[in-house]
């Protein structure tokens, strides 16, 4: 039923948890997930605008970060049995998560409810909320 799916992280404690209601999709079906970290391109901006120092060092530090996280849940969920694919977006969350459904064709989403940026999310709603009223497909949200 749900084969393919989507899991946007942010290496969150909520993405974390959300990992591992993953995990256990494996019973009913699922067969490959398609991991995807968004790096906010309105950070970069901020880091180039703002920033001291060398702002180039810094984002490059950040995709440094982000491939050795999405490298450990590649291995976590390989090990588990799943088939992986494993994706580093550049982007606004909101949408590259939608366009990376589309692009993938998942027939779910696994997402967490809160990210890294709660009092963001709280005054302007979070990603997920916003994943869970426009995606295509089913979207399962693990609370914190």
């Amino acid at each position: 039923m749900f084969a393919k799916i989507l899991y946007p992280t942010d290496f969150s404690d909520v993405s974390k948890k959300a990992l591992a209601y993953l995990k256990r999709l494996k019973d009913a079906g699922a067969k490959e997930i398609v991991i995807l970290h968004v790096i906010d391109e309105r950070k970069i901006e901020a880091i180039v605008l703002y920033g001291r120092g060398n702002s180039c060092v810094f984002i490059d530090n950040m995709e440094q970060e982000a491939r050795r996280e999405v490298t450990a849940i590649e291995k976590e969920l390989r090990d588990s049995g799943f088939e992986v694919k494993a994706r580093i977006e550049t982007g606004i969350p909101l949408r590259e998560i939608l366009r990376v459904e589309e692009e993938e064709k998942v027939s779910l989403i696994v997402i967490g409810s809160h990210g890294k940026t709660n009092i963001k999310e709280m005054l302007m709603g979070s990603v997920s909320e916003k994943v869970v009223r426009r995606a295509k497909n089913p979207v399962l949200v693990i609370k914190r």
